[in-house]
């Protein structure tokens, strides 16, 4: 076996470990029984597959099914130019990679924090060995070392139309992808959980973990809301397929005053 996958968070490591490293930190967890590993034969042997739908014109959604880990939902982004894969799942088996081909494969990988590295080395290595981007400032979490992965910092664009920034927060290099034509050339934002839409899909949240419940200063959440103001979108989606179908920049900026004003004491008169 040339790697094994963490059970709970799905992020594959070049070797088995006392304990994930991303599992043991604040912002994650490990089961009260412990560690778990997995492989991918373990998990298709369990009937893992591999779920892909359009969500919208030239961008889809991938999920394993059941979840594999923390259970995100990948997207494929396409141009042009090539495609892009965003935060990829912790799953991949040969009728993915057949799927995503006829897709127009894939051109870059890229993780919006290392809570969605996923498979990520082994689904380049299934794609032709394409550039797996990470995060200069999160690089020390990567658990599976490779050729393929380049290191970034500030701004990137793999692509035509596609640019990803770091407004950090979540982590120190967490990341968001802009996609200019995206929802009918109003501009899309993949924002992973850098920025992460409700359940309401009238406003978003910002923590430093959600699991555990641990938030971020008003400080940082407007340092992250005023970073994406270079950008014009108009739909956000997480990486949990929840979405913001319209006027998405606007509820940002309003989501994040409103967790500003919580933070400073506005409304504790409410509580």
């Amino acid at each position: 076996m040339s790697f094994w996958i963490c059970a709970t968070c799905a992020v594959e490591h070049s070797e088995q470990v006392d304990v994930c490293a991303i599992c043991a930190d604040e912002r994650q967890w490990v089961p009260a029984d412990g560690q778990h590993w997995t492989t991918l034969d373990e998990l298709a042997a369990a009937g893992t597959t591999v779920a892909i739908e359009e969500v919208e014109p030239r961008l889809f959604g991938i999920t394993s099914k059941p979840p594999a880990g923390i259970g995100q939902q990948s997207m494929l982004v396409q141009t042009d130019e090539g495609n892009l894969l965003w935060d990829p799942i912790g799953f991949v088996d040969d009728d993915a990679v057949r799927r995503v081909r006829e897709l127009g494969g894939i051109a870059a990988i890229v993780a919006s924090h290392p809570h969605m590295y996923g498979v990520q080395v082994e689904w380049s290595h299934r794609l032709g060995d394409v550039p797996v981007y990470v995060s200069e400032a999160d690089a020390e979490w990567v658990a599976r070392q490779d050729p393929v992965i380049r290191t970034w910092s500030g701004k990137l664009t793999p692509l035509p139309g596609v640019t990803l920034i770091q407004p950090g927060g979540h982590f120190p290099g967490s990341a968001v992808t802009h996609w200019a034509d995206g929802a009918d050339g109003k501009g899309v934002l993949l924002s992973g959980d850098t920025v992460f839409a409700n359940p309401d899909r009238t406003s978003v949240s910002f923590m430093r973990s959600y699991p555990n419940r641990i938030p971020l200063s008003g400080a940082v959440v407007d340092r992250v809301a005023r970073s994406l103001e270079i950008f014009d979108y108009d739909r956000l989606y997480n990486n949990f397929g929840s979405v913001i179908p319209v006027d998405a920049k606007a509820i940002v900026r309003r989501s994040a005053d409103r967790h500003a004003a919580w933070v400073r004491g506005d409304y504790d008169h409410l509580t």
